[in-house]
């Protein structure tokens, strides 16, 4: 805002557009608390297996990315690893009262909610009960998933109301140049995230439902020549006890592949509408599925897949696969993290005109040239 007071000028910089607005402060920091709560409890898991393993930190970094490697303790999966990144990456975004946060969150709510209901389906039956009660650890694991469904309700109810339209964080102050100003500002980050929702939401939008398709498809094709059952592979997906253990957290491979194809297709077609902004969850879900087809890409490496003949159709088809898999995350990812094609990026020194202190002109992307 521009304030005179006589014959001096006093300029102060404008509301930052990508803080969230004064009324859902309380909303991120609950947000933000209960999603690190519940991340540093998987952490602390992972530390327990470091302790408890026979290997050292090295070989679980190792293990973070190599498949093969004999790691020591396998409390958690490699879905539940990213995971733990995420939580603590959107639980330290929301705590700074970052917009770009909200969707992360809500989607990482929705994904512990997911798996707070199977959960809840498996201790429907009785010797799933019991397995708690033989096991050593048993207690801490059932308070570990206790513990994911109140922090998603949590987030879910604090963010769910908490939406802000483009440029909204920037308030009025004073009248005359700071109302022009803040206009002004108002105006060049909805142009910034008009840009983002028709150009580039809607290509993550169609490269997240490709993908989505693609994965849905080559499950179907997998089960059927396992000669899996619908019935069957979707029990296992949905009732916790059907894993026949407890001493892990690790998710099952069909919920996980079930819920990775939900995810992609919800937020496909979200993005290619473009009627709200969910940059944040594209960014959060395309990092965390880049870092497992990484992992994959290793796989292949270390077994020597990629010298070898391709013998077959269908390991030729797994590869395209893969490659577009690594292509599409990665575009997501470096997409959604632009800053400069994001409402968010969209600053005052990009405001045109005398009254935005400078002489840039404002593109379209939020980008001052």
């Amino acid at each position: 805002m521009v304030m005179q007071d006589g014959g001096a000028v006093d300029v102060r910089p404008g509301a930052d557009p990508g803080r969230a607005a004064a009324g859902h402060e309380r909303a991120y920091r609950t947000a933000g608390a209960a999603l690190a709560v519940y991340g540093g409890a998987l952490t602390a898991w992972t530390v327990y297996g470091i302790v408890q393993g026979d290997g050292s930190v090295w070989d679980f970094f190792e293990g973070l990315f190599n498949p093969r490697a004999s790691f020591f303790m396998w409390t958690l999966g490699p879905g539940e690893w990213a995971l733990v990144v995420a939580l603590l990456a959107v639980a330290a975004g929301a705590l700074a009262l970052r917009r770009v946060a909200r969707t992360g969150a809500l989607l990482l709510g929705w994904v512990i909610l997911a798996q707070s209901a199977r959960e809840i389906v498996g201790l429907c039956h009785a010797g799933y009960r019991q397995l708690y009660a033989v096991e050593p650890l048993g207690g801490w694991v059932l308070a570990t998933r206790a513990l994911g469904l109140p922090v998603a309700l949590i987030v879910i109810v604090s963010l769910l109301r908490a939406t802000e339209r483009a440029g909204a964080a920037g308030t009025a102050a004073g009248g005359g140049a700071g109302d022009i100003r803040t206009g002004a500002t108002k105006r060049s980050c909805a142009d910034a995230d008009s840009w983002w929702r028709r150009r580039l939401s809607r290509i993550c939008g169609v490269l997240f439902l490709v993908m989505g398709a693609t994965r849905l498809a080559w499950t179907a094709w997998g089960t059927a020549e396992e000669h899996i059952g619908l019935g069957t592979y979707l029990r296992r997906a949905v009732d916790g006890s059907a894993t026949g253990g407890v001493v892990q957290l690790a998710q099952s491979g069909e919920f996980t592949t079930l819920s990775s194809v939900a995810v992609l297709l919800v937020l496909g077609v979200l993005a290619v509408r473009s009627n709200r902004d969910v940059r944040g969850a594209l960014l959060v879900f395309a990092a965390v599925e880049l870092y497992l087809t990484v992992r994959t890409v290793v796989l292949l490496t270390v077994t020597g897949f990629f010298g070898g003949p391709f013998v077959t159709g269908e390991s030729a088809a797994s590869l395209v696969i893969t490659a577009y898999e690594l292509a599409a995350t990665t575009s997501v990812v470096v997409l959604a993290t632009g800053r400069s094609f994001s409402a968010y990026g969209a600053y005052e020194s990009g405001v045109s005109g005398p009254y935005g202190g400078g002489s840039h002109r404002s593109s379209p992307d939020g980008r001052a040239g």
